[in-house]
């Protein structure tokens, strides 16, 4: 472990990450299974990205969300994958404490925004289902602008307002770190100086953050329901809720894992589960997204199949 000491500095220069597994004859299958699922995710989300693009059809206003979320997903699973498969290659677990703090801030940057594009486009079925007479002055391609740079805007000022946070703290036992990335909880953990305030910002901005979008999508979604119900064609109805179904699975598995990670702060006895749900944050939910998005639109299966074969709609 190397340190430094001087007034208003740090003791850890760096922190050991111990990964996923500390078996060694392990380490290679683990590297195997998520370059696959790295190379799938980047992948998928490219391909829907490039669906988005080529397939007139698709140039909607929803569509132009989905695609944000596109590469906010390769962004999300770039931040962690490609250094904890760097490790494994190098069999060196140090991160420098720099480093571990710019992986924090790059991702709960990108998972801010995830949060606000996920709103957005709730608020974008409830314009189209709702109120569709207004719909195309509502969420014009301005209107569309300004809700992605205000969702990159909070979500840096959420992000950099952690960072800051935990910058402030001092870290000067021990610097071994159960989990394959730098994150609040695990970091609380090793912490000399108190870490009550670090806690109470988390929860106060995580309800701001988090609680409020939750709310906006809930709000949104049951205006939603009730027009849909009121549709008197069973057609009709299932055709309004296909278009919302995609959307709400990928808006309770982010925000179930959200929760389980962060409102209940990690500790040593829970480090395997905080593992498993950060596996689940970090791989799982990016790679999901693309499919769950195509498994039943057969606009965007569609404008899929013409990528894959390098033709683009005569539409």
């Amino acid at each position: 472990m190397q340190s430094k000491f001087g007034a208003n500095s740090t003791a850890i220069t760096e922190f050991i990450l111990l990964g996923l597994v500390e078996t060694p004859g392990l380490q290679p299958v683990v590297f195997v299974v998520f370059l696959f699922a790295y190379l799938v995710t980047v992948g998928g989300n490219l391909s829907i990205l490039a669906a988005i693009l080529v397939e007139p059809k698709l140039h909607t206003p929803m569509y132009f969300f989905l695609g944000n979320l596109s590469v906010l997903d390769v962004g999300c699973i770039t931040v962690t994958v490609p250094s904890m498969l760097a490790r494994l290659l190098s069999h060196k677990r140090t991160v420098p404490y720099r480093a571990c703090l710019t992986q924090l801030f790059f991702f709960h940057l990108l998972v801010g925004v995830d949060c606000f594009l996920l709103t957005a486009m709730a608020y974008d079925r409830f314009l189209a289902i709702c109120r569709p007479l207004t719909y195309s002055t509502r969420m014009s391609q301005t209107v569309q602008r300004v809700l992605v740079a205000v969702s990159w805007a909070l979500a840096f000022t959420n992000a950099l307002t952690h960072t800051v946070a935990i910058a402030t703290l001092n870290f000067c036992g021990p610097n071994v770190i159960n989990h394959f990335y730098c994150d609040l909880p695990q970091l609380f953990q090793l912490s000399c100086s108190s870490t009550q305030l670090n806690e109470l910002l988390l929860f106060a901005v995580g309800f701001i953050m988090a609680g409020t979008p939750l709310a906006l999508i809930i709000t949104s979604y049951a205006h939603v329901a009730a027009a849909v119900l009121r549709i008197h064609s069973a057609e009709g109805r299932k055709k309004a809720f296909s278009t919302c179904g995609s959307h709400l699975t990928v808006v309770a598995i982010f925000y179930g894992s959200g929760i389980f990670n962060y409102m209940r702060l990690g500790t040593a006895k829970h480090s395997d589960k905080d593992k498993g749900v950060g596996v689940f944050n970090t791989v799982i939910n990016p790679m999901l997204n693309p499919i769950i998005y195509s498994l039943r639109n057969l606009d965007v299966q569609g404008a899929l199949w013409r990528v894959l074969r390098g033709r683009q709609s005569l539409a």
